[in-house]
Order: structure tokens, then sequence, then C-alpha cells
């Protein structure tokens, strides 16, 4: 009777657990996705994010109910059975912080990415690290495990910390600078003190990752980005007014190669992408040179990187209009003979 009895005291927790098993299963492949798709269907913002988030974990939840419910009817010691309880707690504790670290990381990533210029990298894994921080406290706490001492050890330790990881803090605390500042932001074409220039393509933890046109990487330090000199050309606007110079001799008309300059710049402005054509092109004279007048001419174009291909068209475009109208640019051979038959002669314009 005894061998009996004692069978029939393990038959109830290990029939607590299979059932567990059984409606965890249930949950994950029958609710868990008919609400999936009922919830993918209402186009609820983060939706996927958040079932990414909790694949597999309802069933295993609800498996870790029927352990800790099991542990209230096994014939063991009481001791025994509440550390089990206490594991299993952690345990359920530790799936809940991933689950709502992947939330927090993904949330900052979608606010990154429809935030115009925002580096999504670096606030998620800050995220992603409070929200594991947290999580920790609370499993010890639930465990018995008095924290206040370990955050009392961990602000007398803050100090030796900083001043390990001094590089790796710097480099952290200058990327959110550079974030919250928005000094520098994703998507910015900017130009260092050194001469590198691309488009900032991500800031991290440690540093900001800049993408040159020739499709190269520059990777600079984020302390060293943030106490830089350097050039950002989408601040304040992404529109910029380019300035291409040009000289003409003292014998043309100023008023016709005025005229056809602007001419043309229009003509660039309309057939060219990349350029604002409700800007009305201007041209300003700069000063009288030796042997040419030089001037510049203005032209709005959408970033920074437009200004190679609608300079490039309007060269081409002004240079054949002013062979066809009869305008001289001056050349460094056309200057020769000009002083008093002297040969020979080098002359830089001012």
């Amino acid at each position: 009777m005894n061998k009996s009895f004692t069978s029939l005291e393990w038959i109830i927790p290990i029939a607590i657990i299979l059932i567990g098993w059984f409606v965890g299963a249930i949950v994950e492949r029958v609710l868990f996705q008919r609400l999936k798709r009922f919830v993918t269907k209402t186009q609820f913002p983060g939706n996927q994010l958040i079932f990414e988030a909790l694949h597999r974990m309802p069933s295993l939840w609800i498996f870790l109910g029927g352990l800790y419910a099991a542990t209230f009817t096994l014939p063991l010691n009481p001791s025994v059975l509440g550390i089990a309880r206490k594991i299993l707690t952690a345990v359920f504790l530790y799936t809940v912080t991933l689950v709502l670290a992947r939330i927090a990381a993904g949330l900052m990533a979608i606010y990154g990415r429809r935030t115009e210029g925002l580096s999504a990298s670096l606030l998620s894994n800050l995220a992603r690290i409070i929200v594991l921080t947290l999580g920790v406290l609370t499993i010890l706490q639930a465990m018995g495990i008095s924290i206040t001492p370990i955050l009392a050890t961990l602000g007398i330790g803050g100090l030796a910390v900083a001043l390990a990881f001094q590089d790796t803090l710097s480099n952290l605390f200058s990327g959110l600078y550079l974030i919250i500042s928005g000094q520098v932001r994703t998507g910015d074409y900017v130009r260092l003190e050194s001469g590198e220039e691309g488009y900032v393509n991500d800031i991290t933890w440690r540093n900001t990752t800049i993408k040159e046109l020739p499709n190269n990487l520059i990777v600079v330090p984020n302390t060293k980005l943030g106490s830089a000199i350097f050039k950002n050309y989408h601040l304040p606007a992404q529109e910029i007014i380019m300035q291409i110079p040009v000289g003409v001799s003292y014998e043309s008309n100023l008023e016709e190669v005025e005229r056809i300059t602007v001419e043309v710049a229009t003509e660039v402005m309309q057939s060219v992408s990349g350029v604002l054509p409700q800007f009305e092109a201007f041209v300003r004279y700069q000063d009288f040179a030796q042997y040419r007048i030089n001037f510049l001419v203005f032209i709005r174009v959408k970033e920074f990187s437009d200004q190679r291909l609608v300079k490039h068209e309007f060269i081409k475009k002004l240079h054949r209009r002013y062979q066809e109208e009869g305008i001289e640019i001056p050349a460094l051979k056309d200057l020769q003979m000009k002083e008093n038959g002297k040969s020979g002669l080098s002359l830089s314009d001012s």
C-alpha cells in the first residue's frame, strides 16, 4: 500500500506538468497564431516586432506555470520545493526580461527609422542594456537576494570601472551627445577637418561610420568627431547653393554674357535631376583679373552630392554656347605675347 500510495503522489504533479506542456502547445499553435494574423491585418504599428519578441514564449510560460503548480503537489522536502519555486520564478522573470529588452530595442529601431537623421543603433543597444539590467536586479530581489549592497558596491566600484573603461565611456557619451545635439545625423553629408567626407552611415556606442562616395567606410571614434571641426552640408537645410567660377575676356559684352549664362543655367536646371527648377539661377561678377573678368554662377541643388552632375552638365553646355556666341574664355596660352612681345609668361589670375 505504501508503494502504491507513493506512486499516486507522483501521478498528480506529472499530470499537471503534462497538462501545462499541452496547453502551452495549443496556445502557441492555435490561439497565438490566430491572434498574430488578426493583429497583422489591423496594421498595428510594431505588431511584427511584438510577435517576434514573443516567439515561443507563451508556451514556455504556461509550461513553467505547470511546473510551478506541480511543486505544491510533489512529495519532497519543503526547502527543496522552495528552492525549485525560486528557480522557476527566476527563469520566468528572465524570459520576460528578454522579451521586454527585444521590444524596447525594436521600438527604438522603429523610432530611429521614422525620425529623420536619428541613429537607432546606439539608442537600441542602450535600451536593451537598461532593460536587462533592471531585469537582473528584479530577479535577484525575487530570489531573496538584497540588491541594496549590490547597488552600493556598484556605486563604490563605479569610479574604478569608469577609469578602466575611460575611452569606451567617453565614446559612448560622445555618441549620445552627437545624437541629442543633432549636430550629426545619419544620412548627413559631412566633411572632416582632415579632408575626408561622405554620408554618415551610423553612430554606434564606440564610433561613427562615414560612407564615402566611392563606397568606402571611414571609422571615426565618437570622441574625435565630438571635438573635431567639421562641416555638415545637410544643416541647417539639405538644399545648398553651388557656386561655379567662370571667367571671360575683357572684349566680352557683360550684359550678353550674363544673359547667356543664366539661360544655360536655367536649361540645366530643367533637364538635370538633383536641381531645384523653381530656383532662379543668377550671376555675380567678382573682380577684374589681369586678362579676364571673373564671376560666379549660383545654382541651387537638392543636396551636396548633386553638385557633381550639375556642374558637369553646366560646364559642357556653357562651353558649347560660348563657342557659338563667340564669347572668349581666356586660357593661359592666350596670355602670352601680351606683355610687349614677351613669351613664356606665366600668370595666376586672382
